[in-house]
């Protein structure tokens, strides 16, 4: 039976890199750094796969241009490969094809009743506006499939509104 080591003569022992080669000292590394062979080619690395994933994308959007690519702001899921800028609202979007979106039928948001009309003067329940106008339009949330973030509105015309997303 061999007696126990000290824990200080055992710090003090140089250690074997692989279990075999060399001893390396630790205070002789100025950084993890040191122990990588930086000469070979990292095994992840693709350099055509930018140009696939750009080909991808133009085969996606037949051929029409987009405003911008929208994610998801939770979880990075890609939303939409071909949308539209608000005219009005710079920070929102509009689009007709979606990807990784649900649409919570189940629930119903309306827009407010006519705020902007009542400031310009016209009453609310005047004759010249129709029973529609009152209740205000119709949407339905849209969340991201993958984690049920909510990122924009589905309305009655079939078009998605975000407003919650990331433009990479």
């Amino acid at each position: 039976m061999e007696p126990e080591k000290p824990k200080e003569a055992a710090a003090s022992q140089p250690m074997e890199a692989g279990g075999g080669g060399d001893p390396v000292d630790p205070r002789e590394l100025v950084s993890s750094d040191d122990e990588i062979d930086y000469s070979a080619e990292p095994e992840f690395y693709d350099p055509e796969l930018d140009d696939a994933d750009e080909r991808w994308v133009n085969r996606q959007r037949k051929g029409r241009t987009s405003d911008a690519v929208l994610s998801c702001p939770a979880c990075f899921t890609t939303l939409c490969l071909d949308c539209q800028r608000h005219e009005i609202y710079v920070n929102q979007y509009r689009a007709m094809f979606v990807r990784n979106c649900k649409v919570k039928t189940d629930q119903i948001l309306r827009e407010g009743k006519g705020k902007r009309k009542n400031r310009k003067g016209k009453a609310a329940n005047s004759s010249a506006t129709s029973e529609g106008e009152n209740k205000g339009a119709v949407y339905h949330p849209v969340c991201c499939e993958v984690c049920s973030t909510e990122v924009g509105v589905f309305d009655e015309d079939e078009v998605y509104h975000f407003f919650n997303f990331v433009d990479p």
